[in-house]
């Protein structure tokens, strides 16, 4: 069995190395050693969310692993087959449900039988994508490469308690599209959800007020919601629907940091993406890029920012499935990629 080695330090040198690497492992059946973890963070190595990340596809793979615990800056992972099924992972903390499932779905789509996951923890959190980004803006991409994944939501989770609920249904595919989505194309529609939960409506109201002012002379349409939870929380929800492509962004309330604030940020968010002529997003851009390694076809995009973590990504997906790919753009500003597979 070929081990591939992972310098968690490189690039962005945060989790999402440890997610891409933990997918591809299980899908190519190559051995995984990863060390260097986080080491760049102010709390380096594995921490609870990364760690339930870990267990959780060991589970859907039958995986040997050493290293996994709290703080260990190391990771040796050999993956078995994977198992399709029915999964409740629970994080225990307000840690990223969004990031675990991300970890999970590219290896489900390669299993025998469809399969059902359910992760506990949190929906709605700091820096991490929320429920309504996975739901509205990334499974409509899966879609478009010809996959098929289902999402609900039970209950929202936000930082500190998390407790939030929210499960996927993963239907197998044998073959994954390429695109070419270099223009969006006219905004068709603006929308949003502006929430409270366990806290007055009003300043879902106020967040609301705030993003409409913020994103004049665009109109938009955002519904003021009040959802359950465990604990107490806000957000404010953005998404631009295209001629060819949706693009989301979002902002957390906290406490002491005015509704206007909340507002205000997911518009500007929207407004710098907006602003450009590119497609994908900077988060859509990142999360995508695995699955234009898996595919069948070429795949040629344009990304209003050139993030660290859309490179870094491109480069652990490189090391499984020995693409190739071309960057056009600085970092941090428009550009478009092209990604090879191995298969074309």
């Amino acid at each position: 069995m070929k081990t591939i080695e992972i310098d968690g330090s490189f690039g962005e040198g945060g989790g999402q190395i440890l997610r891409t690497a933990l997918s591809l492992s299980c899908i190519t059946g190559h051995a995984l050693r990863l060390f260097n973890i986080r080491k760049g963070r102010k709390k380096p190595g594995l921490m609870p969310q990364h760690l339930t990340c870990v267990e959780a596809i060991k589970n859907i793979c039958s995986a040997d692993v050493t290293g996994n615990e709290t703080g260990s800056t190391e990771l040796a992972f050999v993956p078995g087959k994977i198992r399709p099924g029915d999964y409740l992972f629970d994080i225990k903390t307000a840690g990223s449900v969004s990031l675990v499932i991300q970890t999970l779905i590219p290896p489900l789509l390669f299993a025998v039988k469809p399969s059902s996951v359910t992760v506990i923890g949190g929906t709605h959190v700091p820096l991490s994508p929320p429920y309504d980004y996975i739901s509205g803006i990334f499974i409509p991409m899966l879609n478009r490469l010809g996959l098929k994944v289902e999402a609900s939501i039970g209950k929202y989770g936000f930082y500190p308690k998390g407790g939030g609920e929210v499960n996927f249904k993963i239907f197998p595919e044998e073959k994954i599209r390429g695109i070419d989505m270099v223009s969006r194309g006219g905004l068709l529609s603006l929308t949003g959800q502006s929430a409270v939960a366990n806290l007055p409506v009003g300043i879902a109201e106020r967040q609301r007020h705030s993003a409409m002012q913020n994103l004049l002379p665009l109109a938009a349409n955002i519904n003021v919601m009040e959802v359950p939870s465990f604990g107490h929380g806000t957000f404010l929800f953005l998404k631009g629907k295209y001629e060819n492509i949706s693009a989301g962004f979002s902002s957390l309330g906290e406490r002491g940091k005015p509704a206007e604030a909340v507002g205000r940020e997911a518009a500007e968010a929207f407004k710098e993406y907006h602003k450009t002529t590119a497609c994908l997003d900077p988060h859509l851009a990142d999360q995508s890029v695995i699955y234009f390694g898996l595919a069948s076809e070429k795949s040629v995009f344009t990304t209003s920012r050139v993030t660290q973590h859309l490179m870094t990504n491109l480069w652990v997906i490189e090391k499984f499935l020995k693409i190739t790919y071309e960057i056009k753009g600085s970092p941090d500003s428009e550009g478009e990629v092209v990604v090879h597979p191995a298969a074309c």
